[in-house]
């Protein structure tokens, strides 16, 4: 009876050491980490950085387009690869995304911090509704509601309008006439309607 009681106690207390053991080892176990490496995550973050660069002015709107150019080719090689391979990425593949990624990343950093900028403190109305159009772009780009493809379209646009624009102040003392600013206007009213449909067309990043 000695005997079974001493088991007894002794087991209870292997089971109450036991048990901080196992807790701590729970919650010493770390959980599934979010490395933000995969294709889809880097491309994620490289258009949450182009949407910043729009926003604050760093990027323009022709490089904006330029490197959108870029992110949609880069899409449309990533859909090519996954057509051979039953909508799968071999490693070489994600080898060469990443790559192509990286290079990618690079020419968004020196975009940004070049002397190149957009006026997002524009005084005139002109100015006022380019900065708009730069917004909801922006905008666009952060959601996913435009696709990189849509992106460089429209900024390509914007850069037609804004060279347009210098040039036209450059040739009457920095100011625009009437009619200019009638025209740029129209032109800017075809880049907002544009915005909206490519914004609501149901495709996205």
């Amino acid at each position: 009876m000695k005997n079974a009681f001493r088991f007894s106690l002794m087991s209870a207390a292997l089971a109450a050491f036991a048990l901080p053991v196992v807790a701590q080892s729970t919650q010493n176990t770390p959980s599934t980490p979010v490395t933000g490496q995969t294709i889809q995550d880097r491309k994620e973050n490289q258009q949450d950085r182009i949407a910043n660069g729009v926003a604050s002015g760093q990027l323009t709107a022709g490089e904006t387009s330029n490197l959108e150019k870029k992110e949609s080719n880069l899409n449309q090689e990533e859909r090519d690869m996954r057509k051979l391979d039953n909508g799968h990425l071999t490693s070489a593949d994600k080898t060469t995304l990443n790559q192509q990624q990286n290079q990618l990343s690079h020419q968004i950093y020196q975009d940004k911090h070049n002397s190149a900028v957009q006026n997002t403190n524009p005084k005139s109305e002109v100015g006022q509704r380019a900065e708009n159009q730069q917004d909801r772009i922006a905008q666009g780009i952060k959601s996913g509601q435009l696709t990189a493809g849509e992106t460089a379209n429209l900024e390509s646009k914007e850069a037609k309008i804004n060279k347009e624009v210098r040039n036209d102040r450059k040739a009457n003392g920095s100011k625009l006439t009437q009619q200019e600013k009638t025209q740029v206007n129209r032109q800017q009213n075809k880049m907002s309607r544009q915005i909206y449909r490519d914004k609501h067309n149901g495709r996205h990043q």
